[in-house]
């Protein structure tokens, strides 16, 4: 069987375009290999150059019309494939579930859709399944690339005391054997862990506390043990930071807390709920305060399983230990540790001093005006307050904060009290006699002036 071919191989094109190219362009060698190869393969040496001159020839890789719907212009066809992932979009619910293009597709032809520029409908048959997801790709309009998230931004705090993210997260251990108190009609509270988080360096301060839900008496509580300085040398963290970052929850929206962090001239700023901007994730901003939760769970409480506390102050010394190491640990983009990252970057105001409890407790008070009885008490929530009789019928301003156990009142331009909760009614056959004020030693004298008065 003969060897030659009528018709030379791409590969052997190739390599002899490739042994001519090395040649200069007038060698006779050039020659010597087109005769070669026309003799291997039994043809002309026409037909070898026409080959050649083939294999260099540039050809269309594609239709002339590629990238370009047949079915209708451009512009028509992008304007039916927005509005059918708007359909998509507009019917998607928490759970990803949306119309898919073929039942849009069906609404368009057999409803239309009503748009700013009236009623709009497909003619039928016109729009394939295929055709719109082939185009609603291409043109970027399908569902991933509709709710992909915007690039994240990472944001940092440029000084120590910046911004503090605070949070509160429920242990793992949920309940503690003897807790400080407890609310028979509510049953047992809750060990909670709140935490504040300083943005710049990462630097920690935890604390567990029972409570019953999210309040903001013990935020408050927590947040001043934060602020002022700790007992433990280890542990320097401490100021009024500029900056508080918190949930939009209960604490944020009282009253209470607000006026606290405006006397200490602390601003505050509420997380963005879930859903509320768009595709984003907005749990990323606060995960400077989640990160420590977490840790805290798996590295510490997990320990728990071997011996457990007893008392919230056996639970929190326990705590302090370990973020006392936590805190020496590497920062997350410095080669130092987030408490050194803490002491290096202090502004150069320093840090802004606690107040002392006293007046902390004095900031968190929230004046009410409220009506004096003839008995001169007070009730409130059914506790009786006694306060001066000269007060009785009048309309005085309570000062009773969150913290105090007493409560002062505002009468006349002047501060009264403490006072502090009196008993229930007086027993039948006792008696009691109010000490006389100013006012009645007043009024008695007027009395007796009203008496020997004649006209």
């Amino acid at each position: 069987m003969s060897s030659r071919r009528s018709a030379i191989p791409s590969d052997s094109l190739l390599q002899l375009r490739q042994r001519l190219d090395r040649l200069p362009p007038k060698s006779p060698e050039r020659a010597n290999q087109i005769a070669a190869t026309a003799q291997l393969y039994g043809i002309s040496v026409t037909t070898v150059y026409r080959a050649l001159h083939l294999v260099l020839k540039p050809r269309t890789a594609h239709r002339s019309d590629h990238g370009q719907p047949r079915i209708l212009p451009p512009s028509e066809l992008e304007h039916y494939c927005e509005l059918i992932a708007a359909l998509k979009l507009r019917t998607t619910n928490k759970s990803g579930r949306h119309l898919s293009t073929g039942r849009a597709i069906q609404l368009l032809e057999e409803h239309g859709v009503e748009t700013v520029q009236g009623l709009i409908k497909s003619p039928k048959g016109l729009l394939r399944k295929q055709t719109v997801n082939r185009w609603l790709s291409r043109w970027r309009l399908d569902q991933p690339r509709l709710l992909r998230e915007p690039p994240a931004v990472r944001f940092q705090a440029e000084n120590s005391n910046d911004c503090w993210q605070f949070d509160m997260s429920p242990s793992d251990l949920k309940h503690i054997e003897r807790p400080d108190w407890v609310d028979p009609a509510r049953g047992e509270p809750t060990l909670m862990l709140f935490s504040v988080v300083d943005d710049r360096s990462g630097v920690a301060y935890q604390e567990y506390r029972c409570v019953y839900g999210e309040d903001a008496e013990s935020a408050l509580r927590f947040l001043f043990n934060a602020m002022a300085p700790k007992t433990r040398s280890d542990f320097p963290f401490q100021g009024r930071p500029k900056l508080l970052y918190l949930d939009n929850g209960p604490v944020a929206k009282n009253h209470v807390f607000q006026n606290v962090m405006q006397s200490l001239k602390v601003d505050w700023l509420t997380h963005t709920p879930a859903g509320k901007d768009g595709p984003r994730t907005t749990a990323r901003s606060k995960g400077k305060v989640e990160r420590p939760f977490r840790t805290v769970k798996e590295a510490h409480e997990t320990l728990y399983h071997f011996h457990k506390p007893e008392t919230e102050l056996q639970a929190n010394e326990w705590l302090w230990n370990y973020l006392s190491r936590y805190n020496a640990q590497r920062h997350r983009s410095e080669k130092h540790s987030r408490l050194e990252d803490w002491l290096a970057n202090i502004g150069q105001e320093g840090v802004r001093d606690m107040c002392s409890w006293e007046q902390y407790c004095r900031f968190a008070r929230e004046p009410e005006s409220r009506k004096v009885g003839v008995d001169a008490r007070i009730t409130i929530d059914g506790t009786a307050w006694e306060v001066e009789p000269d007060m009785a019928g009048e309309t005085v301003i309570l000062l009773w904060g969150l913290f105090d156990e007493e409560m002062y009142v505002e009468f006349t331009g002047e501060t009264w009290g403490p006072y502090y909760p009196v008993s229930g009614p007086v027993p039948l056959h006792r008696y009691r006699t109010f000490r006389r004020g100013k006012a009645a030693e007043r009024a008695d004298r007027i009395h007796a002036l009203a008496r020997q008065l004649n006209i």
